[in-house]
């Protein structure tokens, strides 16, 4: 019996030829920041200086989602990515289940802000209320009331614009993961922002390497069908990001940052 039989999996499971990214493109995408300026900041003077030594190139700068929420800052995370261009020739940013959780928060619905508070959307009122006291004395009916009036539109507006989904040659970026056994372009959102055991249990080749956020491990998670880049940032202070260019991967993080 073969070994994909037993685990239930395709016999073709995943290709063994490296992904490649296009001819003169390069690729950076960071994972989860959860509202920790501090080491966006330092990630994105990474980025640059290791963009600059690489050389010419189109230079994607990819966002995987949850932004905010848990870190402190993530008012500054928002308005940091809201301006991003050069050195990046395109930014994507997408939507994590953090800001599908925030901007539901913002219609003024009690039990999705409530939701939200749970999962750590406390932290991100906080650094747009700037009022710790009044925060603290609020009822979640005055909390509806108010968050729509202290969060600006230009930041509901970004975050509400932000993709699912960006592939770059044979590379798929999610916040997530993508559903098994549906084809890439028929994935349903509340997988790309959700997903987690079904996806990381699969060893089949899901028609792209997909480089995801979402789940925290302490180092890059690397497997033949996915990279996950989610480092827990906003408890361990390492932000990671991946670097793609042609047929060659490499990674950045905030580690040095923190003296480790």
């Amino acid at each position: 019996m073969s070994l994909f039989k037993f685990f239930g999996r395709r016999a073709d499971a995943v290709s063994a030829r490296e992904p490649q990214i296009p001819d003169g493109e390069r690729v950076y995408a960071i994972g989860d920041i959860h509202g920790r300026d501090d080491l966006f900041a330092d990630l994105l003077d990474q980025i640059a200086h290791d963009n600059q030594a690489r050389g010419p190139a189109f230079t994607r700068l990819i966002l995987l989602g949850d932004l905010v929420d848990r870190g402190p800052a993530s008012a500054a995370v928002v308005e940091r990515a809201r301006g991003l261009g050069a050195p990046f020739d395109k930014v994507h940013w997408l939507i994590g289940n953090h800001e599908e959780a925030f901007l539901a928060a913002l219609g003024g619905d009690i039990t999705a802000l409530k939701f939200f508070v749970r999962i750590g959307g406390d932290a991100t009122i906080r650094s747009y209320w700037q009022d710790d006291a009044a925060y603290a004395a609020a009822t979640f009916e005055e909390l509806a009331a108010q968050l729509g009036t202290i969060v600006p539109q230009s930041h509901v507006d970004f975050l509400g614009n932000g993709d699912d989904m960006v592939r770059v040659g044979d590379y798929a970026f999610v916040h997530a993961g993508v559903r098994p056994g549906v084809d890439l372009d028929r994935q349903k959102t509340a997988d790309l922002r959700w997903i987690r055991g079904d996806f990381l249990d699969d060893r089949s080749d899901f028609g792209a390497m997909i480089v995801y956020g979402h789940t925290i491990s302490d180092t890059v998670d690397e497997r033949p069908n996915r990279i996950g880049i989610d480092t827990g940032a906003y408890a361990s202070g390492c932000l990671t990001a991946i670097g793609l260019e042609s047929g060659q991967r490499w990674y950045l993080d905030t580690r040095e940052y923190l003296g480790q």
